[in-house]
């Protein structure tokens, strides 16, 4: 048994986690073995394959690796066994299978998988801009906002930034409170990416109320208080009047229909959103 750690490269066209995963698992299959794994990712030419195996010999690594460019697993195989390293290709043999199989041709293309999952990144951004400018926690995050919500608590901000963000739409919201002043950043904003929710002064009563219930608190404070509710409902108006943005009554609206009102106005990049 050596007392050297093994060392593996785990070289990628793409972001290498397939690989590293694959590694990982076979590393575990022998406790008490510490094993340093180095993830190489975006290799896209011979240069760079050069530069990676010069550091490999150093440590005697194993190779393993994820490259779809035939060109590139050719040269890696060969400038490898030119210099006594081990080589693992982890996707070769199971696209040469299925190509046997269908009888069709591999496209070849390096990073397909996460070119394909671009949707799903661009959800896990917008969901993670959501979390970061909840409740008006950074205003700063208003002109970086694909759609930012307007309206006093309780109606369905929160919610509705989340219900986007998994449309992939980055949206932020901040509170209306008759004795804060909006920031400054809301009226740099385009208006038309701004969208003032609104929602009936009895339902909000009820709303409230039930949140009071929730936390132990008497449902006479002045968070449920109707004079309260309206005195900040009119002061929300206001604020969405002076900026002129769309005014949402989602009194008898679910988040969906909300949001599907929005995604119907709402343009990104130039391009209308339309919902789903």
């Amino acid at each position: 048994m050596t007392d050297q750690i093994p060392v593996i490269y785990v070289i990628s066209d793409a972001l290498g986690e397939t690989a590293e995963f694959v590694s990982r698992a076979a590393a575990a299959q022998f406790n008490g073995i510490k094993t340093k794994i180095r993830r190489v990712p975006y290799v896209l030419d011979e240069t760079h394959i050069d530069d990676i195996l010069e550091e490999a010999v150093e440590e005697q690594a194993i190779l393993v690796y994820t490259l779809v460019l035939t060109n590139l697993r050719l040269y890696i195989e060969r400038r490898a066994k030119e210099k006594n390293l081990i080589t693992i290709d982890i996707l070769s043999p199971l696209i040469s299978a299925l190509a046997d199989k269908t009888g069709l041709d591999p496209k070849n293309i390096p990073n397909v998988t996460h070119r394909l999952d671009e949707q799903y990144f661009r959800k896990v951004e917008a969901v993670e801009f959501a979390v970061k400018y909840d409740d008006g926690k950074d205003p700063r995050g208003l002109l970086y906002a694909d759609v930012v919500l307007i309206g006093v608590s309780r109606t369905s901000k929160t919610p509705l930034s989340m219900y986007l963000a998994h449309k992939g739409i980055k949206a932020a919201n901040i509170p209306l409170v008759p004795e804060v002043t909006p920031p400054r950043e809301l009226y740099e904003v385009p208006r038309n990416k701004v969208f003032g929710l609104i929602l009936g002064p009895e339902k909000l009563n009820q709303i409230r109320s039930e949140r009071l219930k929730t936390l132990g608190l008497g449902a006479s404070a002045d968070y449920a208080n109707l004079n309260r509710i309206m005195e900040e409902l009119d002061y929300a108006k206001q604020i969405m009047k002076k900026i002129g943005c769309v005014i949402i009554d989602t009194t008898n609206k679910a988040v969906e229909e909300t949001a599907s009102v929005i995604l119907q106005k709402v343009t990104i990049n130039g391009e209308l959103r339309k919902d789903g």
